[in-house]
């Protein structure tokens, strides 16, 4: 039947989104789900801005990549990357032009939504000892209670010694939670709107109940620094001195009876700054520059020193125009001048 004017002028016109799925291959079907397997993987290390940074470095490490302080010279195809603080990283493949001729960038975070403990976290209330935190970036507060958690960061103690801390991923560890009301306690709490159900005060972090003995006060909390003495050897001091993160025990998997999606937490953004670096990995001789930025701090408007707001990337790009010899005077503006960059972070599905 032949199509009306409207019909022809319509597909002319509109947009018409397609579910890509149905145009591709099925070799490509196979890449993808691939690639998918290797992104859950992935996820399940690297679930904090930290862990996402060791596991980067090991990666560029394994293919080529080298700390940018150990090398005196760049050529074109030497490889490259700068650690900011164990919290953002920096790579680069050098092209066959001028570094000043300008650099194609891309762009994302490795920091997602969590809550922070307090520098003095740790109490005893009602027999149970419990951590104080703060949210970091949006959360949504009630979907923070009566999830199972576990708990990541590290404590530098007065000798300068870094203690990485992780507690709850091994199947062997505990896990932890914060509480809540049961339903038929809670009717003036249900009475509130959503942004008001939980206080951000009330997000705190229940981690035992045995006391040491019954001869003490705050038996408790004793109890909780002893072991955290023995494993870690540390002392409530040290919590002054340490970032301490909470974050979802579950563990990124399939989602769905087609295993069509994918259900993680921190996909924001790390769907981004993965398949960023899947791509850098993935190049070999270029004619220009291109660079891997890995940001820390964006869920919080990307200050401090390994948010965008710091001066470590440009430290970085000045770093590759000297070791390349480019020296001359606003080498480092002449390049950001004519470069391009994708600032990639996660949008809605269209």
């Amino acid at each position: 039947m032949e199509k009306s004017k409207a019909e022809v002028l319509k597909e002319k016109l509109f947009n018409e989104n397609k579910n890509g799925y149905l145009t591709i291959s099925n070799e490509k079907k196979e890449i993808i789900f691939k690639f998918s397997d290797d992104y859950i993987r992935f996820l399940n290390i690297a679930k904090t801005e930290r862990s996402f940074a060791k596991e980067t470095i090991k990666l560029l490490s394994s293919n080529g990549y080298k700390n940018i302080f150990t090398v005196d010279r760049l050529n074109p195809g030497d490889k490259v990357y700068y650690s900011n603080r164990g919290k953002a990283v920096y790579a680069a493949i050098i092209g066959k032009d001028l570094i000043s001729k300008g650099l194609n960038l891309i762009g994302a975070h490795i920091d997602s939504p969590r809550l922070d403990l307090k520098p003095n976290p740790l109490y005893e209330e009602g027999g149970f000892a419990l951590l104080k935190t703060h949210y970091y970036g949006g959360i949504k507060k009630y979907q923070w209670t009566t999830i199972p958690l576990v708990i990541h960061g590290v404590i530098i103690k007065p000798s300068g010694e870094i203690v990485d801390i992780n507690i709850g991923e091994d199947d062997n560890d505990p896990i932890f939670t914060i509480t809540d009301l049961l339903p038929h306690l809670a009717k003036e709490q249900m009475k509130k709107s959503l942004s008001e159900g939980i206080a951000g005060e009330d997000l705190n972090l229940l981690v035992g109940s045995i006391p040491f003995d019954s001869k003490i006060s705050s038996a408790v909390k004793l109890n909780i620094l002893s072991i955290l003495n023995k494993k870690y050897g540390i002392t409530e001091r040290d919590f002054n001195s340490a970032e301490i993160e909470l974050i979802p025990a579950f563990k990124a998997r399939s989602l769905g009876l087609d295993e069509s999606m994918i259900a993680a937490y921190g996909q924001d953004d790390k769907s981004c700054a993965y398949t960023a670096l899947r791509a850098l990995l993935d190049l070999d001789t270029l004619q220009r520059t291109a660079v891997l930025l890995l940001a820390d701090k964006e869920e919080i408007g990307s200050v401090g020193n390994t948010g965008m707001y710091s001066a470590n990337f440009e430290h970085f790009i000045s770093l590759m125009l000297e070791k390349s010899g480019e020296t001359e005077f606003n080498m480092l503006e002449k390049t950001f001048c004519n470069s391009e960059m994708l600032s990639a972070d996660v949008t809605s599905a269209a």
